[in-house]
C-alpha cells in the first residue's frame, strides 16, 4: 500500500522531504512499512500514534541514522537539519554547562574545535533569552529540570538556524507552562517558513496547534489536514491495527496497490489476514 497525503498541502509550495515507498526498521524487522508522500517546505506537522507505531523511527530514518530496508527518502537540496531526539536518548550526567550545550548548536559552521565569535556568543545569548533561560548559563546540566533541559536544548535547535527541524516527542514530562512555551517557540519557526515536524501524544495539543498530521499505526493510516486526519474513524483504525501487528513481524514487500486514505477499510476489510501487505497486522 503506498499512501498519498492530501494533495492540497502537496502542492502548496516546493517539498522539503519526500518519501517513496519507504520502509524503515531494525533487524531485518520493519517499523515503518512503505510510506509513501510529501512534507511541504514551511509546514508543521504533527507525527502521533501509539508507542512502537513508528514515529521516532521515522525520525531517525529522515536525520540518516536509519538506512531505509526499502524505497527512499529524498530531500531538498541545502536543506540544513536540526534534529531533537527524546530526552531518555540522552546522556543527562555529561559534565557540561547549559552555556556549553547550547552553543553545541554553532558546531556545523564552526566545527567542535572552532573558536566562537562575539556574533556567536551573542546569537546563543538571545536563544537562552528566548527560552527562558538567562541567568543559567553556568548551571551544570544534570542540575536541570526536565522542563529547563528541554528548554536548553530548545536553544540549541534556535543556534542551528536549520531549514529543517525535527522534534521527537519534546512535550514529555514537561509542565504545562514549558509546554506553551516550547509550542510558541514552535510557532515561532513555523512562521518562519522553516519546516518543523513534531512527535507527540498528546491529541488535543496537536488539534489546537498543528496545520497538518500524519497519523502512523507502522502503516500510515492517514495523512493531511489535522481535522481530518484525526477524526475517530481513523484514531480506531490506528488502534486496531497497532493492536493487531506482530511483534516479530516478517519482511515485507508492497502489494502494489496505489489507495488513498478513504479506500482502507474497502481494501482491507476487517477479518482479511492479510490486511496491510500480509506480513504485519491481522484483523482485530
Amino acid at each position: 500500500m503506498v499512501f498519498i497525503p492530501n494533495q492540497t498541502f502537496a502542492t502548496m509550495s516546493q517539498p522539503c522531504l519526500t518519501f517513496n515507498d519507504l520502509t524503515l526498521g531494525y533487524r531485518s524487522h520493519p517499523a515503518v512499512h512503505h510510506l509513501s508522500g510529501t512534507v511541504r517546505r514551511g509546514s508543521l506537522t504533527a507525527v502521533v500514534g501509539a508507542n512502537g507505531s513508528g514515529k521516532s523511527t521515522l525520525m531517525k530514518g529522515i536525520v540518516g541514522v536509519l538506512k531505509p530496508m526499502s524505497g527512499n527518502i529524498s530531500r531538498a537540496t541545502d536543506v540544513r537539519i536540526a534534529y531533537l531526539p527524546q530526552q531518555t536518548e540522552l546522556d543527562h550526567s555529561f559534565p557540561a554547562r547549559v552555556v556549553d550545550l547550547v552553543s553545541l548548536g554553532l558546531w556545523p559552521r564552526r566545527g567542535l574545535l572552532g573558536r566562537h565569535t562575539r556574533q556567536d556568543k551573542a546569537k546563543v545569548a538571545a536563544a537562552l533569552e528566548a527560552v527562558g533561560l538567562v541567568g543559567f548559563e553556568h548551571r551544570p546540566i544534570d542540575t536541570l529540570s526536565g522542563g529547563q533541559l528541554q528548554r536548553a536544548l530548545f536553544a540549541r535547535v534556535l543556534v542551528q538556524d536549520a531549514d529543517l527541524i525535527l522534534l521527537d516527542e519534546p512535550f514529555n514530562a514537561i509542565d504545562t507552562k514549558t509546554v506553551g512555551d516550547l509550542v510558541a517557540l514552535i510557532k515561532r519557526w513555523h512562521g518562519e517558513n522553516r519546516t518543523v515536524m513534531v512527535v507527540a501524544h498528546d491529541v488535543d495539543l496537536v488539534r489546537n496547534h498543528f496545520p497538518e498530521t500524519l497519523l502512523l499505526a507502522r502503516s500510515p493510516v492517514a495523512w493531511g489536514e489535522t481535522a481530518t486526519t484525526l477524526k475517530p474513524e481513523n484514531l480506531l483504525r490506528a488502534r486496531r491495527f497497532h493492536e493487531a501487528w506482530e511483534e516479530d513481524a516478517p519482511w515485507c514487500e508492497p502489494d502494489g496497490d496505489h489507495r488513498h486514505g478513504d479506500d482502507l477499510d474497502d481494501h482491507h476489510p476487517q477479518g482479511d489476514d492479510h490486511a496491510l501487505h500480509g506480513a504485519g497486522p491481522r484483523a482485530a
